[in-house]
């Protein structure tokens, strides 16, 4: 496989340190970093409140399973659109004015959700949700890449990435309160109206972030570090790159990447999505814990999930994005099947292994944002980077439908066994795939 270009080393290079990743962004980049993070730290809230809300929900609106999964699906299959929708406005409008848009739709439709009077009506709430949702991890990935340096975009990323952790606490948090002081047909309706609250990061993301200079990709830095002045106004810095049709991720070399990059992507996304729309199911249907203690169990999990994104971040500048993405999808996929299979009377043992499990299954994603965008050159970085993430995505959201489906017939802790398949397809996936590690931006 042909090498991509490298990086030539600047001064940010050179800086040391654990947090050598943050003191070598510009004063823009860290305004993006700060943007991004807080826009994707709610993503993850306003996603992760259906499922932590999936018994009430259920019970509300007397549910079976498979339509619970749909919510899912119908969520991830129409945030493909999204997805792409966005990528085509990254591509002309600019990184922050997308995330902007995004944020605000999945904020919106998200609140929407707790005034449903029937599942019809929240079906579609939740779908076009879905619309935002798609796009705002793409939008802030791509904005906070091409300001990081190559030495380090791989770990910089990952911090970005890390704050879904940090808004799935969060959900945890607020929805176990509500579920354990309000009724049922209220608790999960305020859940959703507090999913309105991302749309106070429109108000930080409007005055202090703006787009990186198109000749100063890959962490070349100096541009910005004279101009904190929170002007976000500089139409010089922030001109979109020139035009490409959409069909370019298709075309070459290019549509061999944007192939398996979304096979990749299906897989992880197969996998992860099944975990964290039917865990917590599970874990009060077939373990029959408390609503406190199914909390515990995934607090666990999710500060795994948290160091997971961040060490997934260093070690995937260290040994190279596709070892450290095959590296933890093998793992994620050995530890769930464990997990699955553990008796129901050694659930001791259940909540020792959620910390390995939520470790692996999110630091296989914190090379994702670096690897994505160094596969595509800018014309089509966002355009190829929404595409390939999003449709991935939405082919994944199907694993959790299926998943119901199945739990029908054979039991839920059978069925996600599904989600070791996706973690299977995403390996194999990386086989067609080239190294990116070092490469330049620009």
């Amino acid at each position: 496989m042909t090498a991509l270009p490298t990086a030539t080393p600047t001064a940010s290079d050179t800086e040391d340190g654990p947090f050598a990743w943050y003191r070598s962004l510009p004063v823009p980049g860290r305004r993006a970093f700060v943007g991004a993070f807080g826009g994707y730290a709610l993503d993850a809230y306003d996603f992760q409140v259906l499922p932590l809300s999936l018994t009430a929900i259920a019970a509300y609106f007397h549910l079976n399973k498979g339509q619970s999964g749909l919510l899912t699906t119908v969520t991830l299959v129409v945030s493909a659109v999204g997805g792409i929708l966005a990528g085509l406005l990254i591509d002309r409008i600019g990184r922050t004015r997308t995330l902007m848009i995004t944020v605000g739709t999945y904020a919106l439709f998200t609140a929407l959700c707790g005034f449903a009077s029937n599942y019809p009506m929240l079906l579609t709430f939740r779908a076009l949700q879905g619309l935002g949702f798609g796009g705002e991890w793409a939008a802030g990935a791509v904005l906070v890449a091409e300001y990081a340096s190559a030495r380090y975009r791989g770990r910089t990323v990952a911090f970005v990435q890390a704050s879904w952790a940090v808004g799935w606490a969060a959900a945890v948090v607020v929805t176990t309160l509500s579920l354990d002081h309000l009724s049922h047909g209220l608790s999960w309706r305020v859940v959703f109206w507090t999913g309105a609250l991302p749309g106070l990061t429109l108000l930080y993301i409007r005055r202090h972030v703006v787009d990186a200079p198109a000749d100063s990709n890959g962490g070349s830095g100096d541009s910005g570090e004279n101009s904190d002045n929170g002007d976000s106004g500089d139409s010089a810095t922030t001109e979109p790159a020139p035009r490409a049709p959409f069909w370019r991720i298709f075309e070459g070399r290019t549509g061999r990447i944007t192939l398996f990059a979304t096979l990749m992507s299906t897989g992880v996304q197969g996998g992860y999505y099944t975990i964290a729309t039917w865990l917590p199911t599970y874990l009060k249907t077939e373990r029959h814990l408390t609503i406190v203690g199914t909390g515990s169990y995934l607090s666990l999990l999710i500060g795994g999930a948290f160091l997971g994104y961040l060490c997934g971040g260093y070690l995937t500048d260290l040994i190279g994005r596709r070892k450290a993405i095959g590296l933890f999808g093998v793992l994620s996929g050995a530890i769930l099947y464990s997990y699955i299979h553990i008796p129901t009377s050694a659930n001791h043992v259940l909540l020792i292994l959620g910390f390995p499990l939520g470790f692996c299954f999110s630091a296989i994603f914190s090379g994702f944002g670096a690897y994505l965008a160094e596969l595509y050159p800018r014309t089509i970085r966002g355009t190829g980077q929404s595409f390939t993430y999003n449709v991935g995505r939405a082919v994944g959201a199907f694993f959790p439908t299926a998943v119901g489906f199945a739990a029908g017939s054979g039991g839920l802790g059978g069925a996600l066994v599904y989600g070791t398949l996706g973690y299977a397809l995403a390996v194999v996936a990386l086989v067609g795939l080239p190294e990116t590690q070092g490469s330049d931006l620009a």
